[in-house]
């Protein structure tokens, strides 16, 4: 590929857009219930909120990642294809103007957006809507660098750099990818586990709201392994997953397991060996009956299973000469409380795919929240709840156009920032899209379901 040295640019064509994606997008998360939604609940004081919310989501879906990059809606013909778009320095002002009370209503206008999005393209949530599927619920908090002395609510966390703490609970299934069930942003010192169990009854709660009928499996890592965190989980009514800490009890009842109740799993760099039908690789798991957090009182003592995975050590360490030394120096240990009723390998195996929380923060990180751009703490929780609305819509329309798999970033690059030109034809605007767009098809097919009629709903 080589540029033409022909060409002479000029920024003069009021008929171009360049994210007419935004066109299909927008009218899903309309149909949806997006702005009814925003109309009904949220009450913050300024003029047309609903319209300015809308437009902040617009531009995340569109790429921004600040406010100043809001004004990528303001270019070419977009105020032909869409009302009632705001200047950048007008949605700072209106971020600026939420409190605590108003953050929490668009976090409700998020719960209610995903049940809608789960209406509108069943596929969001595939697999969870029958009594014997199965949801996973995961949840993990982050810490997003901010630079400054005037970001209110900044400190140093568990990272030990100067940032602010985002929670967020990821919502799949087996057959769909996540979607964001609750967020909030904290102080950047906040202890990652504080708060877990209101999150976890509320996430739980959006998603019986969102048509989950199956079972809900609740994952974490080891920062969240305590009460709050579980008994939210039993209150709701859902199985818990959450790493254990090696603790006295838990390195305890590890070191008890005979030798031969491993039993070896398929882990990077194994091999099935044909003959005995198993798999041959350096990881083993077990498990044994447990009862967790003793050291509360006798109504919070959780009877439970605790599953171990063991891996060999490249290098052993060092040992102390005692059997359980010897056990620990030979092997690392990775152990988990669950109470759901899969087997030995199957929990593991399950519980190792907590990890596509990662794969969320990783695309905020990507998209949204790249920055935290207020120096005002609810404008950015704000900003948060707004990124995660964006999120959903985004993940909704990824399925609906046949792209089930794609991230965020893919899906801008792919339906969202497609270039187009306007033209009327008595009271209509045509948009004229590019020949041969490799993605035409998936254009159309979410196009297509944002324009249809609603569905209807089955007992």
């Amino acid at each position: 590929m080589k540029a033409s040295h022909t060409i002479r640019p000029v920024f003069d064509d009021p008929n171009l857009v360049s994210a007419a994606g935004l066109v299909p997008a927008l009218r899903l998360a309309e149909s949806a219930g997006l702005y009814d939604l925003l109309e009904e609940r949220l009450s913050v004081p300024s003029a047309n909120a609903t319209v300015k919310a809308a437009s902040v989501v617009g531009g995340m879906l569109a790429g921004a990642d600040s406010i100043d990059d809001l004004d990528v809606l303001r270019h070419g013909g977009m105020e032909r294809v869409f009302t009632g778009v705001r200047a950048p320095s007008t949605l700072g002002t209106f971020l600026r103007s939420f409190t605590h009370g108003h953050v929490q209503q668009l976090d409700a206008v998020g719960a209610g957006l995903l049940a809608g999005l789960a209406g509108r393209v069943p596929g969001v949530l595939a697999g969870a809507d029958i009594e014997q599927g199965l949801a996973f619920l995961d949840v993990d908090d982050t810490i997003r660098e901010v630079h400054g002395y005037r970001k209110q609510g900044a400190g140093y966390g568990y990272t030990r750099v100067r940032g602010l703490n985002i929670q967020i609970a990821a919502l799949s299934t087996p057959l769909a990818g996540p979607v964001i069930a609750r967020a909030r942003l904290r102080k950047g010192n906040t202890g990652s586990a504080r708060g877990a169990g209101r999150m976890v009854a509320q996430a739980v709660t959006t998603a019986r709201a969102a048509g989950v009928r199956g079972r809900i499996l609740c994952r974490a890592d080891s920062a969240y392994y305590g009460w709050a965190f579980v008994g939210a989980a039993l209150r709701a009514n859902a199985w818990f997953s959450v790493t254990a800490r090696m603790t006295k009890t838990v390195t305890r009842a590890i070191a008890g397991l005979a030798e031969d109740a491993w039993q070896t799993i398929k882990y990077p760099h194994a091999v099935w060996e044909e003959a005995e039908q198993r798999w041959i690789s350096d990881a083993e798991v077990a498990e044994v009956g447990f009862v967790a957090f003793t050291g509360r009182r006798q109504h919070q003592h959780v009877p439970c299973r605790l599953v171990v995975r063991r891996v060999k050590r490249i290098q052993p360490l060092a040992s102390d000469g005692s059997e359980q030394g010897e056990l620990f120096a030979a092997y690392r240990h990775h152990a988990f409380i669950t109470n759901s009723s899969f087997t030995t390998v199957e929990a593991d195996q399950l519980h190792r795919d907590h990890a596509i929380v990662e794969q969320v923060i990783a695309e905020l990180k990507d998209g949204p929240l790249a920055h935290l751009p207020s120096g005002k703490y609810a404008a950015n929780a704000a900003w948060v709840s707004l990124a995660v609305i964006g999120f959903n819509i985004a993940r909704a329309a990824a399925v609906a156009a046949g792209l089930a798999k794609a991230r965020w970033a893919t899906l801008r690059r792919q339906i969202i920032q497609v270039p187009a030109r306007i033209a009327a034809t008595g009271r209509r605007l045509v948009l004229h899209l590019p020949t041969h767009w490799p993605w035409a098809h998936a254009w159309g097919a979410l196009h297509a379901r944002a324009t249809s009629p609603p569905q209807p709903v089955t007992p």
